[in-house]
């Protein structure tokens, strides 16, 4: 059997959890920028209340979609290793199913 028991644990690889954590924050610091430059672009005089609403709006919305990506991502990962798994006969119960 592999060293990750999926009925132990089911928690994602490590180096998985870790792109996943880095995508989201790239996301939002993108989102940022975008919100950012879009305000800029749009407005005259004095906006900082706008322009920070924006760059704050930006990066929840893009840092949320790629979230919810990365969270099924991993969990579509977690699925197919356990169907491999199951697969190759070195997981005699599947989890969830008796």
């Amino acid at each position: 059997m592999t060293d990750r028991d999926p009925r132990r644990d089911a928690m994602p690889p490590r180096r998985a959890r870790f792109l996943a954590i880095a995508a989201i924050v790239v996301a939002g610091v993108c989102g940022a920028l975008i919100g950012f430059a879009f305000t800029d672009l749009q407005c005259d005089g004095d906006c900082d209340v706008l322009i920070g609403a924006s760059t704050v709006i930006g990066a929840v919305v893009a840092a949320g979609g790629v979230a919810i990506v990365a969270v099924l991502t991993l969990r579509a990962m977690d699925e197919w290793q356990t169907i491999t798994e199951r697969d190759a006969g070195d997981d005699p119960a599947p989890r969830g199913r008796t």
